[in-house]
């Protein structure tokens, strides 16, 4: 019997997309020639654990590889923080590993869940609340091996096939299977952090805390009430945190607390339930800074301790949408695309602000740029809510700012391909048998 069977259970985080896939699922690195030889003619995509929220990581009618089973420790150098491991490892494994040895290592980027591998890390290129400081993952990446669909396998660094590891450092999985990856960690004083909320009533006060606190705080970022009109738009908590040493051991890095076994009733999350939501949340901040020393888990993945939290939206699934926009147009460009968002009264609880600095990624297809980046869920509600998404894309493209792949599940060819003027480099060195649901449609038949 084959490697290969039909399942129609793989979806994406957003569950607004249901296709047909051929699986594997390799126990090993060496069963991996086998399976691509058995998958033929038809397109390969390699699988983590389904975190990209819309179809950058599905691959409709053809073939998905779940990489979760590859997941070992090559090797670990304790006094270099240098680690060496397979693909599917993920983000918690890694943080189990670093409090194994003291905790004063830690990931040198996190995006906002620990439930990610390594590989959907590098094919993301994901970043963290400290873009300011430190740039994307694929800034630490110090090497990568990549197997093609011919079963050969590459050293990829930036001195060893260096477009090809440019490329797969936020190339969505296309360049082939990363099968596993050095990274470089970052030192730190231990398991805790320093955090503060602030609550602030306007968009030009966000600028001048995120402005305050560049300087002195490894992370910044900011919740905000999508809803809010007028002078009180872009009005939310802003937080900022920063390692710092304490005496008392960390406890255990938290596993979901709550957990949503079926998807909750279309009409759970509407405009009601969400504004009374945002004008409750709001009030849990004070205007004076609140600092605590609280344990890096709770600060820095808030959504782990709610299993499949996606399931909020019911059986429809939801889109989210993720831009950013250039420093030169970012103050305009945002309160145009919040005015959008307020008055189409729709949004999520979970509306993301923040900035990114000026340090570029390797990676050929990396996502940030120099400026603001806004992030946030809507319930999907057929065309009203992808009329409203083109209408974002719109103030996003004329401002000169681009959509995130890994959270994108709707951009057109022509909007895509505007914000990401590289896409064709990149496509001359995306391996002939891969493809994804995602990039056959933004490449409008000139990559399959």
């Amino acid at each position: 019997m084959g490697a290969l069977h039909q399942r129609k259970d793989a979806l994406s985080w957003g569950r607004a997309h249901h296709f047909t896939h051929h699986m594997a699922q390799p126990a090993f690195a060496d069963e991996l020639p086998a399976i691509l030889k058995e998958c033929g003619p038809r397109p390969v995509l390699a699988r983590g654990l389904g975190r990209s929220y819309g179809d950058s990581g599905l691959n409709a009618d053809n073939v998905l590889i779940d990489m979760r089973a590859l997941d070992h420790v090559r090797s670990f150098d304790a006094t270099a923080g240098v680690l060496d491991a397979e693909a599917g490892i993920t983000l918690k494994d890694v943080l189990e590993l670093c409090a194994q040895h003291g905790g004063t290592w830690f990931p040198p980027v996190t995006p906002g869940t620990k439930f990610v591998t390594l590989g959907g890390a590098i094919a993301n290129d994901v970043h963290g609340k400290n873009h300011h400081g430190a740039g994307c993952f694929g800034n630490h990446i110090l090497s990568l091996r990549l197997m093609r669909s011919d079963g050969m396998v590459l050293t990829c660094s930036p001195d060893e096939n260096a477009a090809l590891f440019r490329a797969t450092l936020g190339g969505m999985g296309l360049t082939g299977l990363i099968l596993s990856a050095r990274i470089a960690l970052k030192a730190v004083p231990g398991p805790w952090v320093e955090n503060e909320d602030i609550r602030y009533d306007t968009l030009d006060d966000f600028y001048a805390l995120t402005n305050e606190s560049l300087g002195d705080w490894e992370y910044t970022v900011a919740w905000i009430d999508c809803l809010a009109r007028g002078r009180s738009m872009g009005r939310g908590i802003f937080s900022r945190s920063r390692h710092v040493a304490a005496t008392r051991p960390a406890p255990p890095l938290q596993d979901p607390r709550l957990a949503l076994p079926v998807n909750l009733p279309n009409i759970a999350l509407n405009k009601v339930t969400l504004a009374v939501f945002n004008a409750l949340y709001i009030r849990r901040a004070s205007r004076k800074p609140t600092r605590k020393v609280v344990p890096f888990d709770g600060a820095f993945y808030p959504l782990d301790a709610i299993g499949q939290f996606n399931r909020l939206y019911g059986n429809r699934g939801f889109y989210q949408y993720q831009c950013v926009v250039p420093a030169a147009t970012e103050r305009e460009a945002t309160r145009a695309l919040l005015t959008e968002i307020s008055q189409a009264g729709v949004g999520s609880f979970l509306a993301v602000l923040k900035t990114f600095g000026d340090k570029p990624s390797p990676g050929l297809m990396s996502f940030p740029m120099p400026g603001t980046t806004l992030a946030l869920d809507f319930a999907n509600d057929g065309a009203p809510t992808l009329a409203l998404l083109s209408r974002l894309d719109a103030i996003t493209r004329a401002a000169g700012g681009r959509i995130y792949a890994a959270k994108d599940g709707r951009v057109s060819a022509a909007d895509f391909q505007a914000g990401y003027p590289q896409w064709t480099d990149f496509a001359r060195l995306i391996d002939p048998g891969f493809s994804s649901s995602f990039w056959r449609r933004v490449s409008a038949g000139a990559a399959a």
